[in-house]
C-alpha cells in the first residue's frame, strides 16, 4: 500500500526539517575572520600534532658555533 510520507508523520518530518535547517545554518558559519587566521590555526594545529617535526633552534646553534669559533680564534692568537 502506498503511504504519503508527508501525511503519515508530519510532526516527525517537521522536526527533521528543522534539524536539517539548523545544521545547514551552522555549517555556513566560520569562526575565522580571514584566511590568514585560518592558515595560522591550521599551522598551529599541525605543529601541535608534530607534523613539521621538532622545532630546531637554528639561530641559537649558529650563535653558539660563532661564539665557539671566536673563543678558539682568540685562544690561538693569545
Amino acid at each position: 500500500m502506498w503511504h504519503l510520507r508527508g501525511i503519515a508523520h508530519p510532526a516527525a518530518q517537521f522536526h527533521a526539517l528543522e534539524m536539517t535547517a539548523e545544521r545547514a545554518g551552522s555549517a555556513m558559519a566560520c569562526p575565522f575572520a580571514s584566511s590568514a587566521e585560518y592558515e595560522a590555526s591550521v599551522i598551529q594545529a599541525r605543529r601541535a600534532a608534530g607534523i613539521y617535526g621538532p622545532r630546531r633552534q637554528r639561530r641559537m646553534m649558529l650563535f653558539a658555533a660563532a661564539m665557539l669559533f671566536i673563543a678558539v680564534a682568540a685562544a690561538l692568537i693569545l
